[in-house]
């Protein structure tokens, strides 16, 4: 899962800017979602992927799991699978909530602190705490880490989640390009004309991935799974389907939300399928259990759905919509509270907009001009938000 990468930013989903060579392939050669939504920002995100359930449930506060929570790491632990994490926690500073989540092994940016990431990182690597100084690279560090431990499991079931750093700010430039300075220290320096670059290195190291897999003979039996967890900075502006196209993290638009989604499983699912279903955050943990035949416990509240179908071609069960209750750094009482199918999205406040004709979401339609069509549609998504009216005060009071 990379770190602020909308769907624009990968070649072969029209993008033009950067080069993602080894995506194309995954895609070319597996199948590739073209309506898959993440939330706004990351904890949000990260939060409704590792649970399967909507913000609206379990969010706390910004930068925070409950523990009260479990994931998928639990599901696959209990399951017999070794379970591994690498890369961006920001989900509480606990030295025991790497295991109580699931996982056996990690190395990880900002589970007790949040240090530099890039050129002489800080990392907490399986209880300890690591500061580099000979102009190591934090991603490349976490990566040999992913590494080891498929070669490591490579001989029983492992599940390796790799929550990526990249391509997240400050923009710095990664090694092997002009600017690369391995006696550069912090976050201060920051600059987006790295951006293209940073991405090339996160394309490069999903290749490294695949390679591991291939050379340990894993590749025919593992699920490989691309995703990111929210739109592209809007600081930066790529070409997208030969239009400029800008950037919009913490926004509710599709430019914050549209994420790419990528899966590849050789000799076992469809390859070079293109799948226009919706899939959201949610959406992750039924699939993956579902693929790994892992039963999900009767009293885990699931507002997920599977489309590990969807990977062979099948309908499997469609979404009709996607729900976001989305707080991220602000207070409680400031959320904001839509759901969206593929044309229309409706506001808890009674905004609806055309999402297909007015993307940047600028114009709502009025109320009293509303066509048959529209007003039939924004009908069934009110529904929807009745449906999770009242949830969040439940969720506090148990928590």
């Amino acid at each position: 899962m990379a770190d602020d990468l909308g769907y624009e930013c990968i070649t072969v989903n029209g993008g033009s800017s950067y080069s993602t060579p080894n995506l194309d392939k995954l895609a070319e050669t597996g199948v590739r979602f073209t309506n898959c939504y993440a939330t706004p920002l990351c904890t949000p995100t990260r939060v409704q992927l590792m649970t399967a359930q909507y913000n609206v449930r379990n969010y706390t506060v910004f930068g925070e799991l409950h523990r009260s929570e479990r994931t998928f790491g639990n599901l696959f632990r209990d399951a017999g699978y070794a379970t591994g994490i690498f890369g961006k926690w920001q989900l509480g500073r606990d030295w025991s909530l790497p295991a109580h989540f699931g996982f056996d092994t990690y190395c990880l940016w900002q589970l007790m602190r949040r240090p530099p990431r890039y050129a002489n990182p800080g990392l907490e690597i399986n209880g300890e705490r690591i500061d580099f100084i000979d102009g190591e690279y934090g991603p490349d560090l976490i990566l040999k880490h992913a590494l080891d431990f498929i070669e490591t499991n490579k001989e029983q079931p492992f599940f390796l989640y790799y929550p990526m750093i990249l391509p997240h700010d400050p923009f710095q430039p990664p090694p092997g390009t002009p600017d690369w300075d391995p006696k550069r220290t912090g976050e201060q320096y920051d600059n987006v004309k790295h951006f293209a670059d940073m991405v090339a290195h996160m394309d490069t190291i999903v290749g490294r991935v695949i390679e591991k897999l291939e050379e340990t003979g894993l590749q025919k039996n593992t699920l490989v799974i691309f995703t990111a967890d929210n739109g592209t900075s809007p600081r930066i502006t790529s070409i997208f389907n030969g239009e400029s196209y800008r950037g919009g993290k913490g926004t509710t638009t599709a430019a914050g939300m549209h994420v790419p989604l990528i899966v590849n499983f050789p000799g076992t699912i469809q390859s070079g399928l293109v799948c226009s279903d919706l899939i959201d955050s949610t959406d992750f943990l039924p699939t993956i259990c579902e693929a790994a035949g892992i039963a999900i416990p009767n009293d885990w509240m699931m507002d997920g759905i599977s489309f590990y179908p969807q990977l062979f071609g099948l309908a499997g069960i469609t979404r009709n919509w996607i729900y976001s209750w989305y707080l991220g750094q602000r207070r409680e009482g400031e959320e904001t509270v839509f759901v969206y199918n593929k044309q229309y999205k409706l506001y808890a406040d009674g905004r609806l907009f055309d999402i297909i004709g007015d993307r940047r979401e600028q114009t709502p339609i009025n109320m009293n001009q509303r066509s048959t069509e529209q007003q039939a549609a924004a009908a069934v998504l009110q529904g929807v938000l009745d449906q999770f009216d009242g949830i969040r005060a439940k969720a506090f009071v148990e928590k």
